[in-house]
C-alpha cells in the first residue's frame, strides 16, 4: 500500500537519523558523530495512534557550497519534499538558531509542503522550553522541544504531525517482495536502483563508499509491490575502518537477512573476484533467493559468441550458485533492466514454494529408479524411505534414510538436481537434511498413519 510520507529535513549533525530511528522504532538509520553520514533518502515505516506512514531521512542541507556530495544531497532533499505530506525541520536546541537554519527556513517557506519545527537535543525538561523558544525567530510556527535520543517530546511532535496525514484504514495490504541489491563497491548498485525505479533515487558517484545506509524504496509493477533495498558496497574486512563504512556494511548484511531475493551485482569488466565469492557464500548461508545481475554490459565489445563466453567464465567461478538465473544488463543505459522483475518474481515464488509430501515422494521414487543409491565397501546399500518438506524460504526437505553415511556427495547432488528439475526450484537454494531412521521406526510410522 502507498503510505503518506513525512520528510525529515535539517542541517548536518542535528540528529535527523536519530529521530528517524525513534519514530520508526528501530535502529536502521546509521547514527555516528560525524557530519554528512546520511546522503541518500532512506525510508522507514512508522505508526502513531491510528496512522501508518513512512518517514524519510535526508542528508544534511548546506547551501552556497557545491563541494563533494552537497548538491546531490540537496537534490535528494527536494525530491523527498515533493512527495511528502509534511516536513519535520530538525534544529539543534543546544546550539540555538544558526545562519544555516535561517537559510533552510527561508527555503522551506518557498515550498508548498507544511512544516513542523522540531528542536532536538533538549534533554533537560527545565531548559527545553527556553531552548525551543529561541526558534520562534525562524518564522515557522511553534517550536516543539524534544530529545530524539531519549524520546521526550516526540509524542507531542507526532500528535501535530498526524493532523496533516490522511487515514490509511481502508487501504488494502499487499504482499511485497523484499529485494536487496548486494555487491562490491562501484559495481553499479545505486545506478541499478535508479534504473529500476525510473528516478534519481540514490546518489551515484565514482567515489567508493558513496552509499552508506541501506536504502528502502517501494515500487509497484503489474500489481506487485517490491521493496528494493540498496546497500553499501562490501569490501574485505581488513580494509574497513570503524565508522560510517563499518555501520553501512553491517546494514548490508542485515539487508541480506531480511530479503526474499538478492540482486547480486557483478561488474562484467572485473569478473567474479575473491570478494564476490565470499559474498556468494554469505548469501547462500542465509538461504536467500538470487538473481545474478552482470552489470556494465555496454562497456564490452561484443559479437554473437561473447555473451556465451562470459556466461561460461562467470558460471565456472560461481559453480555452487548454478541454480541462480543470470542476466546481462547496463544500469547506465537501462538495457534489459525491466526483465529483472520477471526473474525476481520467479525466484521469490520458488523461494516461498511448499510441495506436498506425496509429490516429493513421487520425485524420490523416480530418481531412485533411474539411479540407485550407492553401496559401501561392506556391500550395504543406502535406502531412502521417504521425504517431506519441513519449511520454505528457502525450501527445506528432510529425507529419512537407513544410514546418512551411505550417501556420498555425488548422490546427494543428484537428488538435489532431481528436485530442481522436477519441481522447478529456479533461483533459490534448497536444503536437504539426511536423517537416519531404523526400519522398525519407519514401519511404526506407516502403521500409525494407516490407523489415522
Amino acid at each position: 500500500m502507498t503510505l503518506p510520507i513525512v520528510a525529515i529535513i535539517g542541517r548536518p549533525n542535528v540528529g535527523k537519523s536519530t529521530l528517524v530511528n525513534r519514530l520508526a522504532g528501530d535502529q536502521q538509520a546509521i547514527v555516528h558523530d560525524e557530519p554528512g553520514i546520511t546522503r541518500d533518502r532512506t525510508y522507514r515505516p512508522a505508526f502513531w495512534q491510528d496512522r501508518d506512514f513512512q518517514v524519510v531521512d535526508t542528508g544534511g542541507l548546506v547551501f552556497h557550497d557545491d563541494t563533494e556530495f552537497l548538491p546531490l544531497i540537496r537534490e535528494q532533499a527536494m525530491i523527498a519534499l515533493n512527495e511528502a505530506s509534511i516536513a519535520i525541520f530538525v534544529v539543534d536546541g543546544q546550539l540555538g538558531p544558526t545562519s544555516g537554519d535561517h537559510e533552510i527556513a527561508e527555503w522551506l517557506r518557498t515550498q508548498s509542503v507544511p512544516v513542523i519545527l522540531a528542536v532536538n537535543k533538549c534533554e533537560s525538561p527545565e531548559q527545553g522550553l527556553i531552548q525551543g523558544a529561541q526558534f520562534w525567530e525562524l518564522g515557522l510556527g511553534e517550536p516543539y522541544a524534544m530529545s530524539a535520543i531519549h524520546g521526550s517530546g516526540t509524542g507531542e511532535l507526532l500528535d501535530a504531525v498526524i493532523t496533516y496525514l490522511p487515514s490509511t484504514d481502508n487501504i488494502p495490504e499487499e504482499t511485497e517482495i523484499k529485494v536487496a541489491i548486494i555487491g562490491r563497491p562501484n559495481v553499479g548498485k545505486s545506478s541499478l536502483l535508479n534504473a529500476l525505479t525510473g528516478e534519481q533515487r540514490a546518489i551515484v558517484s565514482p567515489i567508493s563508499g558513496t552509499t552508506r545506509d541501506a536504502i528502502d524504496t517501494l515500487i509497484e509493477r503489474n500489481g506487485q509491490t517490491y521493496r528494493i533495498i540498496d546497500t553499501a558496497g562490501i569490501r574485505r574486512k581488513k580494509n574497513v575502518e570503524y565508522g560510517a563504512e563499518f555501520f553501512g556494511i553491517n546494514r548490508a548484511f542485515k539487508a541480506i537477512n531480511r530479503s526474499d531475493v538478492i540482486l547480486f551485482v557483478i561488474d562484467v569488466i572485473d569478473g567474479v573476484t575473491e570478494q564476490d565469492l565470499k559474498l556468494a557464500g554469505r548469501i547462500i548461508e542465509e538461504g536467500r533467493a538470487v538473481v545474478l545481475v552482470v552489470n556494465k554490459w555496454d562497456a564490452v565489445e561484443k559479437d554473437s559468441h561473447t555473451i556465451y563466453e562470459y556466461q561460461k567464465l562467470l558460471r565456472d567461478r560461481l559453480y555452487y550458485m548454478d541454480w541462480a538465473e543470470m542476466i546481462f544488463i547496463s544500469a547506465m543505459t537501462g538495457q534489459r533492466v525491466d526483465k529483472i522483475f520477471e526473474l525476481i518474481d520467479q525466484a521469490a515464488e520458488a523461494h516461498r514454494r511448499r510441495v506436498s509430501t506425496s509429490v516429493i515422494n513421487e520425485v524420490l521414487e523416480d530418481a531412485v529408479k533411474w539411479h540407485s543409491p550407492p553401496t559401501n565397501r561392506q556391500g550395504k546399500q543406502g535406502k531412502i524411505y521417504y521425504g517431506t518438506q519441513v519449511t520454505s524460504q528457502p525450501p527445506t526437505i528432510t529425507l529419512f534414510v537407513n544410514d546418512p553415511a551411505r550417501f556420498n556427495d555425488n548422490y546427494r547432488r543428484y537428488i538435489e538436481g532431481q528436485f530442481r528439475e522436477q519441481l522447478g526450484f529456479k533461483g533459490t537454494p534448497i536444503r536437504l537434511f539426511w536423517r537416519g531412521k531404523r526400519t522398525r521406526e519407519v514401519e511404526r510410522s506407516a502403521n500409525r498413519a494407516t490407523k489415522v
